[in-house]
């Protein structure tokens, strides 16, 4: 069974409704995973998405902050969902699919403006999230599984605007960097979007300071999707539509896209 997954940080799921859909449309993906829907699982405007035949979702929600979801057009059953670090916020749910795979759907603390737990509650979050992420995957030995969504933290040279300004800037410090390498190293995870895509300037998010986002093109990886080796060489079409982030009313990020051949 072929699929395509998205992945995507919606910062909204009920205000940005309209760019959900016309994604969903325009894009068609098998199974699309959202992150930072703000919105309890009630109120998710499930109507318009099952309309589309995205008649299997699964979900973790809170008022106003948070939230992730997985959408999809092929049978998934819900998979649970962590909380890790104890935050008591919705970051992570899971959904399994018929041929048995499982995806795992990440939204990783930001970390807030200072790269230093000793003045920032949020950095220490954000390193701790990720240590209990690596300490579950390293008990876990998942297989078969997808991990995608918001990481928050853009590992590579290349996966920032300029390397040497960012290296003191939250989502892309040292530290950050070797705590991501750790959790994927312990679920011996594959970064499928740079297996498709080596080399080069890559970014999947754009702040909405900027005037002109798309001119100045000072983005950042932020959002990624991850396979267990098991079934990582069956990924391939890795790309990101940048368009996404010039739709009206967009989100900040634009979704990221792989297709699996299972």
């Amino acid at each position: 069974m072929a699929f395509t997954l998205a992945t995507w940080n919606i910062n909204s799921v009920r205000l940005r409704e309209p760019i959900v859909l016309k994604l969903l449309e325009e894009e068609a993906p098998d199974v699309l995973c959202l992150q930072e829907c703000k919105s309890p699982v009630e109120k998710i405007p499930t109507e318009g998405f099952r309309a589309l035949g995205y008649n299997y979702i699964v979900a973790r929600g809170q008022k106003g902050y948070n939230g992730v979801a997985i959408l999809s057009k092929i049978p998934m059953e819900d998979a649970g969902d962590k909380d890790f670090a104890a935050l008591g916020h919705a970051r992570h749910v899971a959904g399994r699919l018929e041929n048995g795979v499982t995806i795992q759907n990440f939204y990783v603390p930001a970390g807030g403006d200072k790269p230093d737990r000793e003045i920032n509650e949020k950095f220490g979050q954000k390193l701790d999230y990720l240590t209990e992420m690596r300490d579950w995957f390293h008990g876990e030995r998942p297989e078969k599984s997808i991990l995608v969504g918001d990481l928050n933290i853009a590992p590579r040279e290349d996966d920032v605007w300029n390397h040497k300004q960012l290296l003191k800037i939250v989502s892309h410090t040292p530290i950050e960097v070797e705590h991501l390498a750790e959790t994927q190293d312990a679920g011996k995870w594959v970064d499928i979007t740079r297996q498709d895509i080596p080399e080069g300037l890559l970014y999947s998010w754009w702040s909405y300071r900027a005037k002109d986002w798309d001119a100045a093109d000072k983005g950042r990886r932020l959002d990624h999707v991850w396979a267990t080796p098991d079934i990582s060489n069956a990924g391939h079409g890795s790309r990101v539509l940048r368009a996404a982030r010039g739709w009206e009313k967009p989100s900040d990020h634009a979704p990221v896209f792989a297709t699996f051949d299972l």
